[in-house]
């Protein structure tokens, strides 16, 4: 049986140290699931960078710091496989989800925003994991439904497809990596939408949370 796990973490700094997730966890966590195989929330022209010019902020400055920090050098020194599994298209990823909207109402679909963040972090503990519980779930795929609702052309492209895509390379690692432990790893808010996609795959076993 192929054992797949998620683990969600957050990418800033500032929050690692607020909620108690450093990267010195993410590493325990890492070690404690003994991965064959890492999917990771970098693109693959980002990956194809730092292997041929060790160049490690990816194409448009994207990667996030705990693939060079952490990541990729315990990959080189476990013999983990690494496999980059996000998707973007630079050209129309930049658009943000209140930008077609008039100041004033941006302002108020800001703070709208900030209160659903605000809704969603305050469940950081819920689980063993920091950020990887059901009812942090939950909060996040509903504040995500209600960014479809303001803008569904924008979620559409920056995470309703994307996902499909990710999902779907971490599929095709399954069918490659058949009886091997495989370890998606990705900021926290991708979690849910993991779990929906790879629960009923006939043929792995889903670890998540991890603990």
């Amino acid at each position: 049986m192929t054992i797949v796990g998620i683990l969600g973490m957050t990418h800033d700094e500032e929050m690692q140290r607020k909620y108690q997730y450093p990267l010195s966890l993410v590493k325990e966590f890492i070690l404690e699931f003994d991965p064959d195989v890492i999917c990771g929330e970098v693109h693959p022209d980002s990956w194809e960078l730092f292997i041929e010019e060790g160049k490690p902020n990816g194409i448009i400055g994207e990667t996030q710091d705990e693939y060079p920090n952490l990541i990729f050098p315990l990959c080189q020194e476990r013999g983990i496989k690494f496999v980059p599994v996000n998707w973007f298209e630079p050209d129309v990823f930049d658009e943000e989800p209140f930008d077609k909207f008039p100041e004033g109402e941006q302002q108020r679909l800001v703070a709208e925003l900030y209160q659903w963040n605000e809704k969603q972090l305050a469940t950081w503990n819920d689980g063993s994991i920091p950020l990887n519980s059901k009812k942090y779930d939950q909060v996040t795929s509903e504040m995500y439904d209600w960014l479809f609702e303001i803008n569904p052309d924008v979620q559409n492209i920056v995470w309703n497809i994307r996902h499909f895509i990710m999902t779907a390379r971490v599929k095709n690692v399954v069918k490659e990596n058949a009886g091997k432990r495989i370890l998606c790893i990705h900021g926290a808010d991708h979690n849910y939408w993991y779990y929906k996609a790879l629960k009923d795959v006939k043929e792995i076993e889903l670890k998540y949370p991890l603990r």
